[in-house]
């Protein structure tokens, strides 16, 4: 009976020392949990931020139908230019045409540029204007087959049908022109954009005669020209029409392709003023296979043509 209150005591302390353990090590287990937790928080915060909600949005093309409707080039006479002895093969991309042979054609002289303009001060739409406005051809003389097929034409520019313009029956005979995509002092589009207009190219064929006389007020779209004034237009004789080609064996994106193959314009005389000042130029081509030739100085001298979006034999592009 003498040893029992020192084995109590024995037995307490053994216990102090057990419950002590377990505070410890559930200390120590929450200290942990709340350190993991803590360590694995900062990446979940961190990581929202960089997940597809916030990447930039992948741009969208124009439907064929609103980037082929929207597009109007105004033409003007330029200083005379032969490149370099180039011959590239071109193939027909529009269904209408598409039985056509391919042809070589040798690039003659430059004699126009045609740059995009919107019409009645009616802008192509958002997501439309933004490839519209960098549409810039450098036209150059061609000689080729006759073709000799009449095709009838339906304009598909708003403007042009709430003028009530109808439909007109042309007959298509040589090539005339070769027009090809250039940029202007150097200012290049957005690599998207880029990748679209670098490939419309348009082979301009002479037409039977074909008159509008209807007036048009005409305003620039691409920033190198967005100084000059707008002004006045007559629109008579229709002249050519330029259809998409591809040259050489390049090759074309699919979705670019499926937009570039209904781009149809019927060139129209016009009467304009001429410009308050000569507009001196240089121009870079930026369709892969003309890519190696050099710059070229061109100075604007007047207004002559208008192209104006039209659809061949009833088929609309679609969209």
């Amino acid at each position: 009976m003498t040893h029992l209150p020192a084995a109590r005591s024995s037995l307490g302390a053994r216990l102090a020392l057990a419950v002590a353990a377990t505070v410890l090590v559930s200390g120590a287990v929450a200290v942990t949990a709340s350190a993991s937790a803590s360590t694995t928080a900062t990446p979940s915060a961190t990581a929202v931020p960089t997940v597809a909600p916030s990447a930039t949005p992948v741009p969208v093309l124009p439907t064929p139908l609103k980037m082929a409707s929207n597009l109007d080039l105004e033409c003007y006479r330029t200083n005379p230019y032969t490149p370099p002895t180039t011959t590239v093969i071109t193939r027909h991309l529009n269904p209408v045409l598409a039985d056509l042979p391919a042809e070589a054609v040798t690039l003659g002289n430059r004699d126009k540029l045609c740059v995009p303009v919107a019409k009645n001060n009616v802008m192509p739409p958002p997501g439309v204007i933004d490839f519209v406005r960098f549409v810039d051809l450098s036209c150059y003389r061609i000689l080729g087959m006759p073709v000799n097929r009449t095709l009838r034409l339906h304009h598909l520019n708003p403007v042009l049908r709430n003028m009530g313009v109808p439909d007109n029956h042309s007959v298509i005979t040589s090539p005339q022109h070769l027009c090809v995509p250039v940029v202007k002092n150097g200012v290049v589009p957005p690599s998207h954009v880029l990748r679209l207009v670098q490939h419309i190219d348009l082979k301009c064929y002479g037409t039977s005669l074909t008159s509008l006389n209807i007036p048009l007020t005409l305003s620039h779209l691409n920033p190198v020209l967005g100084n000059l004034p707008r002004h006045e237009a007559r629109v008579t004789d229709g002249r050519q029409l330029c259809v998409p080609v591809a040259k050489n064996n390049e090759l074309i994106p699919s979705d670019v392709l499926n937009i570039v193959r209904w781009i149809d314009l019927q060139v129209y005389d016009i009467v304009t003023a001429p410009l308050p000042v000569m507009v001196n130029l240089t121009l870079r081509h930026i369709n892969p296979s003309l890519a190696s030739l050099p710059a070229e100085n061109a100075s604007l001298v007047q207004a002559i043509q208008l192209g104006l979006p039209v659809a061949k034999n009833n088929m609309i592009p679609p969209g």
